[in-house]
């Protein structure tokens, strides 16, 4: 099994400045960096906190 996570590009980073790579991790979980500092690493975070994240981000409560 693979442990290094796979990054996409977020779809809600912008064009400009703004980007965020996040990564599908096992169970549920997830992970997230920045696309400009990737050499500093990523949080990561676990299922439960992640539907959260995602949950308040696409409701535009972050």
């Amino acid at each position: 099994m693979n442990t290094t996570p796979e990054f996409r590009k977020s779809s809600y980073s912008n064009r400009n400045q703004n980007c965020v790579e996040v990564a599908d991790l096992e169970a549920g979980a997830g992970a997230i960096r920045d696309t400009k500092n990737r050499q500093d690493g990523h949080l990561a975070f676990p299922a439960a906190e992640w539907r959260c994240f995602l949950r308040d981000v696409k409701a535009n409560r972050l």
